[in-house]
Parts: C-alpha cells; structure tokens; sequence
C-alpha cells in the first residue's frame, strides 16, 4: 500500500465515522425531544432511557442511514481533493482513474465487513432492545387479535382457531386437520387448549375425532382432555413487529426453514431481510465508486452542490431499497431480486457516469 493511499483510507474512514456520530447525534436528540412526553409519563431518568434505549438506538440508526453517511463521507473527502486539485496533480502524474478509485474501494470493503458483522449479528440484539423498551414505555400494550387463524404446522397437518388470547396462551375453538392432497382424511376438534409452560405441552379439552376412509366411511371418536405436543407454540402467536431485526443472521435462517417447511405465507418477508444483509456490503461498494466518479472533478458550485447531489442520490437508493422490499413481501418480486435490485440499479448508473468521466 502506497502513502498517498493510506492517505486517502484516512481521510475517507475518518469522514465517515465522523459523519456517522454527528448526523446519528443529531437525530438521536430529535427522537428523545418526540418521547419525552413518554419517558416523564414512566418517571424515566435520562441516565436510565440512555442506558437502556439510545445506547442501543445509535447502531441501529448509524446502519439504516449508511448509504446517506457513505456518501456524504467519499463525496466530501473527493471533492476536498479536487477543490485543491490534488486530483488533478495524480492523474497528471500518470495514475489512472481506476487507479484512484483502489483506497476508496479498500475503505469500503473495510466498512462493508463491518456491517456485515454488525447486521448479523449485533444489531439485531441491540435491536431486540429496542424492541422491548418501546413495548413497555413507548407503545400501547400488544395483544393478539386475530380471529379465525388458519396455519400449516406440517406437509399433511393444518389448524384452526377461532380466536387465542395471548395473555393466558389460550386457543378457543380449536380443529387440527389431515389432509392428502385435496381429500380430508382426518379432523379433530376441541373447545379450547392451554399452553402448559412447564410441560412444554398443551393441555386440550375434550377432543372429537373424525377420521374418512372413503367418501361415505366416516368413524367418530371422542378422546378425553390431555396433554399433547404440535408443531405450534406461543410464539407463533406473538407480537411480530420488527421481529426480523430483532434475529441474528443464524436465528433468521433457523426461522426461516421452520417456516418454509410450515409453508407459511410470510416467508417472502423474512427471505427479503436475509438477502438484504448479503447485499449491504456490496451496496456499498457501488455507493463508493458512484461517489468518486460524481465528485472528482472541480466544481464551480463547490463542495456544498456535490454535497447536496450526495444527499439526493443517498435518498433515491434508500427509497429504491424500501421499495424493492415492499415488492418482496407483497410477493410481487422475489426476495433474491428485490434484495439486488437496487445495487443493480445503481451499478448501471455508477458505469453510465464512469464512462463520462474524463481518464
């Protein structure tokens, strides 16, 4: 590695991790003066809602706005350089374009494995926290309020509630069914069954059982309230919110496999997340390259307009990244593309502007 290298590593990890700590800062401050209201109401401490909230808030916000930091940081740093046409001093001396662009794709790769890191395995804990605080100072109180819930918890087994209440882990109304195909084979049917935590267990009322042998066999039994284990527990009925942040890059595979084999229709959501952690890192490196080749040339507007260009092409990625999401959980788009696309935007868009950089 060359100085004039280490030179810019320096200069472009410094930006960035300042930039990370003023703008997270800044909206860190504007999120406490929202809740205030909430954190007097509970007879919170600062000290307190510091400690157990923003401490945990600062990672989670640092990573949703790096594109916007990464920017702001390749875009300042590039553009300091050509305004002092230091730039134009390298390339005089017989660098090449792609030659310069080499320290900044080192930053990022630096940078890109640390979130990397980071997604996958500390910010989903430190967004469990998060998670938890709100639920107990900041929103309502959650309570399960679906009714006639169908789920799959096996190739031939399906179930049915008529309604669970989540504070006694309780299910009313209660059928779990064997079906072959389109033919029904088996039903049972119960009027409630409780959650037993220390059995591990559900304890079922008394039980009817149907079983078909033929279009016209049918043979009724009637089976005594016991204990049964199902491939269903309580956290199938728990509060889901940002449940996917809150999972570690194993957990979320371990969710996602249970939920494929339950053939559950979420799934697409939880696949989105996951690719979206593998393609972060090279989201990066694609907002780097774009950000040399926007600022490395002299501006007459200065530093502020390649800035604000920074700022407005930050914007338009995150929105691609929500959109591509939302597409993906709707099921109008597969999750592996929805997590590439906007990279793949961005990639044709990086290579259309290289090519009208001057070499």
């Amino acid at each position: 590695m060359k100085l004039l290298d280490k030179y810019i590593i320096t200069k472009f990890l410094t930006a960035f991790f300042f930039t990370v700590v003023m703008l997270v800062s800044v909206i860190c401050v504007i999120d406490y003066t929202e809740k205030n209201d909430d954190f007097i109401h509970h007879n919170l401490s600062f000290g307190h809602v510091f400690t157990h909230y923003y401490i945990y808030l600062f990672p989670y916000f640092a990573n949703l706005l790096s594109p916007i930091t990464i920017f702001l940081a390749v875009v300042f740093v590039t553009a300091k350089l050509a305004a002092r046409t230091e730039i134009v001093a390298m390339l005089a001396s017989g660098m090449s374009f792609g030659r310069l662009l080499v320290p900044y794709l080192m930053g990022a790769t630096i940078i890109g494995l640390l979130t990397f890191g980071l997604v996958g395995w500390v910010i989903p804990k430190a967004t469990k926290e998060i998670v938890h605080f709100e639920s107990l100072h900041v929103k309502e109180p959650w309570r399960f309020e679906g009714r006639n819930v169908h789920m799959k918890i096996g190739p031939r087994s399906y179930v049915y509630l008529e309604s669970y209440s989540s504070s006694t882990n309780t299910g009313y109304h209660f059928a779990l069914e064997t079906i072959d195909g389109t033919v029904l084979r088996r039903r049972l049917t119960a009027d409630n069954l409780a959650w037993d935590s220390t059995k591990q267990a559900w304890k079922m009322s008394q039980q009817l059982v149907r079983s078909f042998r033929g279009s016209q066999d049918e043979v009724l039994q009637t089976i005594p309230a016991r204990d049964t284990t199902l491939n269903l527990y309580p956290k199938d009925f728990a509060n889901t919110y940002r449940l996917a942040e809150t999972l570690t890059s194993p957990q979320l595979n371990d969710l996602i496999n249970s939920k494929i084999l339950r053939g559950a229709d979420d799934t697409a959501q939880y696949l989105s997340v996951k690719f979206e952690r593998y393609a972060y890192p090279f989201d990066i490196l694609i907002l780097t390259f774009i950000g040399v080749v926007l600022s490395a040339r002299k501006s007459r507007g200065g530093v502020g307009g390649q800035i604000a260009l920074g700022f407005v092409l930050a914007f338009i990625f995150i929105i691609f990244v929500m959109l591509s999401r939302n597409l993906a959980q709707v099921g109008s788009m597969p999750p592996l593309l929805a997590a590439w696309f906007p990279g793949m935007v961005f990639s044709a868009i990086g290579l259309v502007l290289y090519r009208l950089v001057p070499k």
